[in-house]
C-alpha cells in the first residue's frame, strides 16, 4: 500500500519535481499550498491544477495571511531590523507553511512530511527545525536526495519533468523565485554569478523609467506598535501589507540586491523586493523613535538583532524567541499614533508624525529654545565629560 505523505507545495520547479519523485518511491502525495499572499486567483488556480496534473492524491489551499501577520510581521516590525542590517526576512512564511503541512498530516493521519528545499540553502534548516519542534515526523527532502548524484540539480529536475511529459514554466528555467505577502526574492542565473541582474530579474517593483510623475502619500495608523489603518480606514494587518505592496511597488520602493551570510556558511546573493514591508518599517521606526526613551532606543536594537538571527537561522520555536518577543511587546505600549509616508520613487520617508506620546519638552526645542540657563548647560557638560577630560589633562 502507498504511504501517505504531505508535501508543502508551491507549484514551482522544486516542488513540482517532488510529486512524481515521491510517487515513484511508493508515496501517495497530499499537497498543501499555504497561500501567504504572494499570488492572485489565477496563480492559485494554476497551483491547484499543477498538483492534480502531477498526480497528487489530494490538494488543499490554506489562507496564510492572518497567520503570517501575527506570527511574523507584527514582531518583525516591532523589532525593526533586517538580517545583517539589510534583508527583511522575506522567506519567514516557511514557518507558517510548516504549520499548515503539519495540520494536514494530522488530518489524514500520517507522520510523513516532505518539502522541496535544496541542500544548499537556508530553507531546509527552517523547515526541518520547525518540523522537529512540532512533533515526531519523518522528513523526506527529495531535492537533497538527488544532490547525492547530480551537481546541476535544477537542470536535472527540469529534464526529469520534461521526460515525463510535464512542461516547465519559462521563468523557472532562469531564476528561483519566491513570492508571498512579505515580498519577492530572486536567485539563480547571473545573480548567482555575481553579475549585474538582467532585465528579466525583476518582479513587483517598477524600474525608474516607469515611476509615476506625482509623489505618493499614505497615512499609517498604529496602536501599540501594530498597524491598524491606512488613510483612516481600519483593516486587518495582512490586508494593510497587501495594500502597501500595491501602492509602493509602482514607485520602485523596497528593491535591493543583497549578499549575506547564510545559515549553512555560504554567501547568499539575492534580489529582494518588499515595498509594503519596507514602507511599514519606515513608518514604525519614525513613530517609535519619537515616543521611546533614549535608553529604550539604544537597547532595543540589540534585542531586535538577536530575534532576527533566530528567525533567519531556523530557531522560530526556540524559547529565547518567545522571551525576546515579550520585551518587544512591552516596548510598544506607547507606540500609538499616525505617520505619513511619502515617496517620489525609489525610497520612502516618514514626513509627518502625530502622537500624544511624543517626548516633547514643554519649554525646550532642540537647537531653538531652552528652559534652562547657561550655568546649567555648562555644569552638565563638565560632569558628563569629566572622565574623558581628566584623561586628556593627565596624559597629554
Amino acid at each position: 500500500m502507498s504511504k501517505d505523505i504531505v508535501l508543502a507545495f508551491s507549484g514551482g520547479l522544486d516542488t513540482s519535481f517532488c510529486i512524481p519523485w515521491l510517487k515513484e518511491r511508493g508515496y501517495a502525495v497530499h499537497t498543501v499550498f499555504a497561500d501567504t499572499g504572494g499570488v492572485d486567483a489565477d496563480e492559485r488556480a494554476y497551483i491547484e491544477a499543477r498538483a492534480a496534473e502531477l498526480g497528487a492524491a489530494s490538494h488543499v489551499t490554506v489562507d496564510g495571511g492572518p497567520a503570517i501577520w501575527n506570527g511574523f510581521v507584527k514582531p518583525f516590525v516591532w523589532a525593526g531590523e533586517g538580517y545583517q542590517g539589510q534583508y527583511p526576512l522575506l522567506v519567514s512564511d516557511r514557518y507558517l507553511i510548516v504549520d499548515a503541512a503539519i495540520a494536514r498530516c494530522n488530518e489524514i493521519g500520517t507522520r510523513h512530511i516532505a518539502h522541496g528545499c535544496t541542500g544548499m540553502g537556508n530553507d531546509q534548516v527552517r523547515f526541518d527545525l520547525a518540523v522537529k519542534a512540532l512533533g515526531d515526523y519523518t522528513i523526506v527532502a527529495p531535492i537533497r536526495e538527488i544532490q547525492r548524484e547530480h551537481t546541476e540539480v535544477r537542470a536535472y529536475e527540469q529534464k526529469y519533468l520534461e521526460d515525463l511529459g510535464f512542461e516547465v514554466r519559462a521563468k523557472q528555467k532562469n531564476y528561483t523565485i519566491n513570492e508571498n505577502l512579505l515580498g519577492l526574492t530572486m536567485s539563480g542565473g547571473e545573480i548567482d554569478r555575481w553579475q549585474a541582474p538582467g532585465e528579466g530579474a525583476r518582479g513587483w517593483c517598477a524600474p525608474r523609467a516607469q515611476w509615476p510623475a506625482s509623489p505618493l502619500r499614505v497615512r499609517v495608523s498604529f496602536e501599540q506598535g501594530e498597524a491598524v489603518a491606512l488613510d483612516g480606514e481600519r483593516m486587518a494587518g495582512h490586508a494593510i501589507l497587501a495594500r502597501l505592496n500595491a501602492a509602493f511597488a509602482p514607485y520602485g520602493v523596497g528593491r535591493g540586491l543583497y549578499t549575506g551570510d547564510t545559515t549553512i556558511g555560504l554567501k547568499g546573493r539575492i534580489i529582494f523586493e518588499a515595498p509594503g514591508l519596507v514602507s511599514l518599517l519606515a513608518a514604525h521606526r519614525a513613530l517609535e523613535e519619537a515616543v521611546l526613551t533614549r535608553q529604550q532606543n539604544r537597547f532595543k536594537p540589540e534585542v531586535a538583532r538577536r530575534w532576527v538571527e533566530l528567525v533567519y537561522e531556523g530557531f522560530y520555536h526556540d524559547p529565547l524567541k518567545t522571551d525576546l518577543e515579550a520585551f518587544l511587546a512591552s516596548s510598544q505600549a506607547c507606540v500609538n499614533g499616525d505617520v505619513v509616508l511619502e515617496t517620489h520613487g525609489g525610497s520612502v520617508h516618514a514626513v509627518e508624525i502625530a502622537s500624544k506620546h511624543i517626548l516633547n519638552a514643554k519649554g525646550a526645542t532642540y537647537a531653538q529654545s531652552a528652559d534652562w540657563g547657561v550655568a546649567e548647560a555648562e555644569g552638565f557638560i563638565r560632569l558628563y565629560g569629566m572622565s574623558s577630560t581628566l584623561w586628556a589633562q593627565i596624559n597629554r
